[in-house]
């Protein structure tokens, strides 16, 4: 329990934001993302696009593509991803298609989000595994680390 009566954000989320926090360093859009099994991080990772001119660098496909390895294996049973903004269309499908067990995630994307917002995939017919899903982790946090990163841009 935090100091104000609230439960205390999971550490993976911790984690999480300061891989975001890296990613604004690195001019890039301020999401993080970790994988956990059995309660050790086995993955981290933040947002890439612009370093590695690669529009599927987000966060969430470098983690997963990470633990994936570490694991040798695709499917990443009983794996909990957690990210700091609710993922959008193509991060939704990789974690279907990883299995994910559990998916937590900051800030909702009413714009770009995927899960809580536009499509919805893992309400779709085609969703072919659909992991429990968790919104609102430190979500002011991860809110505002947004919304800092594009008030200095413009």
């Amino acid at each position: 329990m935090s100091d104000d009566g609230r439960p205390a954000e999971p550490r993976p989320m911790q984690v999480a934001l300061a891989e975001a926090q890296a990613a604004a360093a690195r001019g890039e859009v301020p999401v993080g993302a970790v994988v956990v099994r059995h309660g050790e991080i086995i993955a981290r990772a933040g947002n890439r696009p612009r370093e590695l001119s690669d529009p599927t660098a987000h966060a969430e496909l470098l983690a997963i593509r990470a633990a994936a390895h570490r694991l040798g294996s695709e499917r990443l049973i009983g794996c909990d991803l957690y990210v700091t903004l609710e993922p959008c269309a193509m991060c939704a499908a990789a974690i279907s298609f990883a299995r994910i067990r559990r998916l937590y995630f900051g800030a909702e994307d009413p714009k770009g989000g995927a899960v809580a917002h536009g499509v919805r995939f893992f309400s779709s017919p085609s969703c072919h595994h659909a992991p429990e899903v968790y919104g609102g982790f430190a979500e002011r946090e991860a809110a505002g680390l947004l919304k800092t990163f594009f008030r200095e841009k413009r």
